[in-house]
Order: C-alpha cells, then sequence, then structure tokens
C-alpha cells in the first residue's frame, strides 16, 4: 500500500529525463476489419478493412513510451531509402512534438525499412505479414551507429538496447556503446533477443520475458525459484549485473540491483512483484513499453523495485488496449490508485480473518498491537497516534467501533461518517495492517482473542484506565500510552463546523 502511494509521487519525476534508445526502429502498419465469412477458394476467414494505422514500432515504440510519460527521447536507429522510411521518419517527428528530443534515423541505400503489418478483427489478431532487411550492418553502416550513439549518450542518464534482430545492433555496436556506458556510470537497460546472452556482457540490466529466460539459461521452470536461479546463471555466466525477468500473467522478477557491487549473483537481492492486468486484448510492444518506463525511472534516480514497480503497471495498462501502445502518466497514476483502493479494501477483515492473519504474523516472529477508537473524522491527532502505535510493532491493528455502537457513546447525532466510510480511511494509511469493527462499546472480546503483544491508547489515558490493559499485562503484553498531539479532536472540529453554519 505505501509503496504504491510512494510510486504515484514518484512519476513526475520521469518529466525530462534523458534516455537514449539505440535499436531496430521500423514501421508498424495496423489494418482493422471485420469477419463475417469464409473465403469460398480456401478455407480461410475474409476480412473486410475498415481503417488502417502506422506508428513506430519495435526500438520507435520505446521511444514513443518515452515522449508519452514526458521523457527526454535520445534515439538512433537506422531505415531505408525507401517510402517507409519516410513515414518513420514523419511519425519521429510527430513523436517528438511534444517533447524535447532527437532521434537520428540513418538512411541506408540497399537495406530496406522493416515494416511489421498486422490484421485484426473482433479485437484479434488474425495475421501478421513481414517486410525487413537480412544480416547485419556492413562496416560504414556500423561506424555511422557507433559514432551516433557515442555521441547522443554523452547527454544520457541511461541507456536502451532494443533489439529485435534486425542487424543494428552488431557485436561491435553493443561492446561500444556498453563500454561508454560504463565508463559514464550510466545504467544501460537491454531488451534481448536469441539466445547468446553473453553479447551483452556489462549491461546493467536485461530484461527478458519467459521464454528469452529459459532459452537463454537453458533452464525451465514456472515457480518463482526456478526464474531466480535462471536469472542468478545468466548474470554468472553472461557478465550482466541484474535481470528484470518479465513472466506475463505471473508478473515480474527482479534480481540484482544493476549496479555492477561485484557481488555473487547468489547474494542478490530478489523481489516478486505481481502481475496487474485485468483484461489482455494485445500484447504486442509490452516489452517495449516495459523496457522505456523501467530505464526512464532509473535515469531519474529510482530504485530499481521502484522502477520495476512502475513498468509493471504500466505494462498492464497497455496490454489492455489494441496494437502497439504507451502508457500515458495519468493512466499509470489511475492504475496505482485502484491499486491502493483494492489494497485498503483488502486490510478491512472480521475477527476470524484477523485470527488467521495474526496467527502467520506470530508464526513469522511479527509483534502485534492493538488501538481502538471511533475515528469519526480522522485528523492529525488520529494520525500521530497511529504512527506511534505503528512504531511500537510490527503489524498494527485498529479496532474500529461500529456505527450503532459509536451512537451510544456520542449520541444520536454521531458518527458523522458511516463505519464503512471511516474503515477505508484507516484502511488507506501505510501505519495500519488491519481493520476490524466491532459492535460492542468496548474492545475488550477482540483483544482477549487477539491477544496482541502491544496495546497502545492516548496519554489522556492512565494504565488502569486502558481497556484490556490488565488482560495484556497479565500474559506478559505492555501497554503503550502515546504522545497526543494538542488541538485536535472529532467533537471540536463539529462544534466549528456548527460555529461557521451559525
Amino acid at each position: 500500500m505505501k509503496e504504491e502511494t510512494d510510486l504515484t509521487a514518484l512519476i513526475g519525476r520521469l518529466k525530462a529525463v534523458p534516455v537514449l534508445v539505440l535499436g531496430d526502429i521500423m514501421l508498424d502498419r495496423f489494418v482493422y476489419g471485420s469477419v463475417e465469412r469464409i473465403s469460398p477458394e480456401a478455407p480461410i476467414p475474409v476480412m473486410r478493412i475498415e481503417r488502417e494505422a502506422a506508428m513506430l514500432g519495435g526500438a520507435g515504440n520505446v521511444l514513443r513510451n518515452l515522449a508519452a510519460l514526458g521523457a527526454r527521447p535520445l534515439g538512433v536507429g537506422v531505415i531505408g531509402k525507401d517510402a517507409a522510411g519516410e513515414e518513420v521518419a514523419a511519425l519521429a517527428g510527430r513523436c517528438l512534438a511534444p517533447v524535447d528530443g532527437t532521434i537520428e534515423l540513418l538512411p541506408l541505400a540497399g537495406r530496406p525499412t522493416t515494416i511489421k503489418e498486422r490484421f485484426a478483427a473482433g479485437g484479434q489478431q488474425l495475421l501478421r505479414a513481414d517486410r525487413e532487411a537480412s544480416g547485419v550492418l556492413d562496416g560504414d553502416g556500423e561506424a555511422a551507429v557507433i559514432a551516433a550513439a557515442l555521441s547522443a549518450l554523452d547527454e544520457a542518464a541511461a541507456v536502451v538496447l532494443s533489439d529485435y534482430g534486425k542487424g543494428l545492433l552488431t557485436p561491435a555496436v553493443v561492446k561500444a556503446v556498453i563500454d561508454a556506458a560504463r565508463r559514464r556510470g550510466c545504467a544501460l537497460v537491454v531488451d534481448p533477443k536469441g539466445r547468446d546472452f553473453s553479447r551483452y556482457r556489462g549491461a546493467s540490466w536485461v530484461t527478458p520475458n519467459r521464454r528469452e529466460l529459459q532459452d537463454a539459461s537453458g533452464l525451465a521452470g514456472r515457480e518463482d525459484d526456478d526464474v531466480v536461479a535462471a536469472c542468478r546463471k545468466i548474470m554468472n555466466d553472461c557478465g550482466i549485473d541484474a535481470v528484470l525477468a518479465t513472466r506475463s500473467e505471473q508478473g515480474m522478477t527482479l534480481v540484482g540491483s544493476g549496479v555492477g557491487s561485484g557481488q555473487p549473483a547468489a547474494a542478490t537481492p530478489v523481489h516478486h512483484l505481481k502481475a496487474r492486468a485485468r483484461e489482455v486484448y494485445d500484447v504486442s510492444g509490452a516489452g517495449d513499453t516495459v523496457v522505456a518506463v523501467f530505464a526512464a525511472a532509473l535515469a531519474a534516480g529510482l530504485q530499481p523495485v521502484q522502477a520495476a514497480g512502475l513498468a509493471n503497471t504500466s505494462a498492464a495498462i497497455v496490454v489492455g488496449k489494441l496494437g502497439t501502445a504507451v502508457a500515458q502518466p495519468h493512466e499509470i497514476t489511475q492504475a496505482l490508485h485502484a491499486s491502493d483502493l483494492m489494497a485498503a479494501e483488502s486490510k478491512i477483515v472480521d475477527l476470524d480473518t484477523l485470527l488467521e492473519r495474526a496467527a502467520r504474523w506470530r508464526q513469522a516472529g511479527l509483534r502485534i498491537g492493538f488501538t481502538n477508537g471511533c475515528f469519526d473524522l480522522l485528523h492529525p491527532g488520529h494520525v500521530s497516534l497511529l504512527h506511534q502505535a505503528e512504531a511500537a510493532c510490527d503489524r498494527l491493528v485498529v479496532g474500529l467501533n461500529s456505527d450503532a455502537s459509536v451512537r451510544r457513546l456520542k449520541g444520536e447525532s454521531r458518527p458523522i461518517q458511516s463505519e464503512a466510510a471511516r474503515a477505508a480511511v484507516l484502511a488507506s494509511l501505510a501505519s495500519v495492517s488491519r481493520v476490524v469493527v466491532f459492535s460492542e462499546d468496548t474492545p475488550m472480546a477482540v483483544i482477549e482473542a487477539l491477544r496482541p503483544d502491544v496495546l497502545v491508547k492516548g496519554a489522556d489515558y492512565s494504565v488502569d484506565q486502558v481497556v484490556g490493559a490488565d488482560v495484556v499485562q497479565g500474559y506478559g503484553g505492555r501497554v503503550v500510552l502515546a504522545d497526543l498531539s494538542p488541538g485536535h479532536s472529532t467533537t471540536a472540529t463539529i462544534e466549528r463546523l456548527e460555529r461557521s453554519r451559525s
């Protein structure tokens, strides 16, 4: 929950960060229509074409995603001296229009612009047709790419190598850029291709999908431990600092820190991130979104796990769209807020569910704290109390008086907010682990069932006045009286509101 809120606050830091993208820029064409019959000539669908669209693809889609984030894209790629190349150049110009960036496209004779044409109907792709060059760059083309990349690298805070296997990223090009990035201390992220990741030796990160991870490591398996073992094998065998493995519906796994610390791979940190996608319409270009957001976040100074969290959320957005799509900052923010709400809802539990969770906490050696109250209009005094309570334990449970209980204690005009609203607000706080509503006048029944290690109440009570203090102290627990934040109370707030209306 706290991590989600932090990520929302960090999105703005991606604005204007300079990220160099070097890779296979291509033209993505999409032909959309409908299918209502089968051809009489062969058992194939007949598609009625309704509209067409074109956009930057491959490394160009990484640039599109960076531009959508408001970052500063610095692109280097090659195109053919053909109509498709002119279309790519025009699209690149439109891509950069809202941002301050540059894309250097090197036109090469005898090397056609790569085109991927997709035909879709009813939300499903029916066919993809590719037109592309074969073979690697010649010596002159290779030298031109290296010179352009090293020049752009002087301005970059992070580098992306977007390898689609179309021949631009030759061994000489890859080595020159990786060596230069390491000299500058610049994070370099590779979206890899093929089975031999040793060609990316010295890279800060590689971002393989599940199949690429298995092919490159020679290790199969879908479980977390299998994926971590495959990542570490790649790090050891290929001289790569860290791996961000994308695992489709299983989310992502982050292994290592990407800083080349010299630690053995077996000692590097591991983080598993759950998948966020609710509906998947088209996975085209999702890897481009991941590498763009991840690199931009690293360039902005975010920690790798924060960068991966933003990339994970962004990927969930684009797979819910048709075609090679981008994730806009407002969409990422909305997705994170939605995740916040779902996480908050999961914190509100009944007593039986709370006791099951508490048992697992205790098995993990965690101390459980408990405090209670009406929390009708949450104010700074409440927040201070909850922060102090959290500091005294590992997991904080808040007992919340039900509406009926509040009416008996405070009068028929209270509560101002329903128990559902009060519980949702409390659950949204990072300091609160669980909220349980009780209908009695006191939380004694909850305290006796939960048996918290720490019981917290405000310092306007004495220990002998705290409900349940004798029970908790009787089995060796402790009672903490939290300092009060003066000048704050729900009753005083209500009185001020009433005076302002009169």
